[in-house]
């Protein structure tokens, strides 16, 4: 009886390391593109920031500046990155 939980217990790393092999490509195919929705969505937002900054009064330079940093704090490496 002993024996044959222990034999058990042995396989599960495997079962699990084969289970997540198995999905890998579909869990790097939804992450891609979510990534991309989440890069699209960005990129419309600082446009609509900079057409309201413009129509506020504020400068194009200036506009493009406050732009930038508006939608550099989507930039998912750099955020990873300073959290190390």
């Amino acid at each position: 009886m002993a024996k044959k939980v222990k034999e058990k217990y042995r396989r599960i790393p495997f079962k699990l390391f084969g289970m997540t092999l198995l999905s890998l490509p579909s869990l790097l195919f939804k992450s891609g593109g979510a990534f991309l929705r989440f890069k699209r969505e960005a990129k419309k937002g600082g446009q609509i920031f900079q057409r309201e900054l413009v129509k506020q009064g504020i400068d194009k330079s200036t506009a493009d500046e406050l732009t930038e940093i508006y939608v550099g704090g989507s930039n998912i490496f750099k955020s990873l990155m300073s959290m190390r």
